[in-house]
């Protein structure tokens, strides 16, 4: 039994050994050993492995898209707006109808990066009766993504 024990104990510390040698090879700045690399899309990866499992800030900021911002506002003025949160990105509407429309519609928009791209927007939309159809959230996100050029253009940033 002593055995088993020891050959546990002498396991566990093997490999607290080697986690640490990995985390000491992060950071003495070894090129081959970086994992904190930026690859082009402002996305930084963690340093080592503790960074991973750390708590993320609660104080941190979401980075949003102004012209998305403002484009998701405009685009769905019909809905009223029931919470806006700009350090999360994040934009709740209540039921309303498209002018002309007879169906309620209400919107949770997600504005989640600085970039002027599809990939920074998300839109979930619903009906009374449920989740409107991929095609109509799709025509929605396009419309914002429209406008938001739109906007950009006529700010002079092109």
């Amino acid at each position: 039994m002593t055995h088993i024990r020891s050959a546990r104990l002498l396991f566990i510390a093997t490999a607290c050994l080697l986690l640490a040698g990995c985390g000491g090879a992060l950071k003495s700045g070894d090129s081959s050993a970086v994992v904190n690399s930026n690859d082009g899309d402002g996305a930084e990866n963690a340093s080592s492995i503790w960074d991973v499992l750390r708590r993320p800030d609660a104080n941190t900021n979401v980075k949003v898209n102004k012209y998305l911002w403002s484009a998701s506002l405009e685009v769905l003025s019909f809905l009223p707006v029931e919470s806006v949160d700009p350090f999360s990105g994040v934009i709740t509407t209540g039921y309303g109808r498209p002018p002309g429309g007879g169906r309620a519609y209400r919107a949770t928009i997600l504005v989640n990066d600085p970039a002027l791209e599809a990939r920074s927007l998300n839109v979930a939309m619903q009906t009374r009766s449920g989740p409107v159809s991929v095609g109509t959230a799709r025509a929605v996100e396009d419309a914002i993504l429209a406008r938001a050029r739109q906007l950009r253009i006529a700010g002079g940033r092109l």
